[in-house]
């Protein structure tokens, strides 16, 4: 790594391609959203994102992170805890994290009053909603929380030869299902249909108090998500530097 008079980075190693944040969800697409990000977002559809990389070269991009929400599986873990993935795993496959996250952006976080925590992420092709599905997963994979994107960003980062991360933040936690309308609510573009969610409500009265719950821990996950967009800025290196 070579470095200038004052300790900079030499602007001829800068590499001037975008890294690709990949997310599940228009809201964590809007916080990644910026110069040197190319952001894609699956709208929870596992299927939808691996067709959106597959029409991705991998030569225009020079890292992949997956940064978004994620399902806690780690009991001790609550709403807006942050995970910083040591590795992803889905079944038997297993890919290590191969960038690093600066360890000052780590500290400015925690100082927020933010937890973060360094973990597994688990990856699964449908929603982990209830709480029993949860403990059983934590306690096959031991992995902190669980997303759909991961582990097709890891894969693909792997197979193309790019550094990979990932960065999520817990929404629901262990302790909390999911309620099914909160779980059919989104649209293809990744958005929360809302009209769904109010024809839902109409329908079922029961479930207010559970979607209540579960929109005030999604709110504080992405406000936590918010705060974390400065290590999608500069502050990711190769682990071996």
């Amino acid at each position: 790594m070579n470095l200038g008079a004052g300790g900079e980075v030499s602007a001829d190693r800068i590499d001037p391609r975008p890294i690709l944040i990949v997310t599940g969800l228009a809201q964590e697409a809007r916080i990644a959203a910026g110069p040197g990000m190319a952001v894609i977002c699956s709208s929870s559809d596992p299927q939808q994102l691996r067709a959106l990389l597959t029409v991705l070269d991998p030569a225009t991009i020079r890292g992949v992170i997956s940064f978004g929400v994620a399902g806690g599986l780690d009991p001790s873990l609550r709403s807006g805890d942050i995970v910083v993935a040591t590795e992803v795993m889905a079944g038997d496959a297993r890919w290590l994290t191969g960038l690093t996250l600066n360890e000052e952006l780590i500290a400015s976080v925690a100082l927020g009053r933010r937890r973060v925590v360094r973990g597994g992420l688990a990856g699964v092709e449908e929603v982990v909603a209830a709480q029993a599905r949860k403990a059983a997963l934590w306690l096959a994979t031991g992995a902190a929380a669980v997303d759909m994107e991961s582990h097709i960003a890891a894969d693909y980062a792997d197979k193309a030869g790019l550094p990979f991360a990932a960065l999520r933040v817990i929404s629901d936690p262990a302790s909390r299902g999911l309620p099914a309308i909160a779980r059919s609510a989104i649209k293809p573009n990744g958005d929360i249909d809302l009209a769904k969610v109010l024809r839902g409500l109409v329908r079922n009265p029961r479930t207010l108090r559970a979607l209540v719950s579960t929109g005030i821990d999604f709110n504080r996950a992405l406000r936590s998500l918010s705060g974390c967009r400065g290590f999608l800025l500069g502050g990711l290196v190769p682990a071996d530097l």
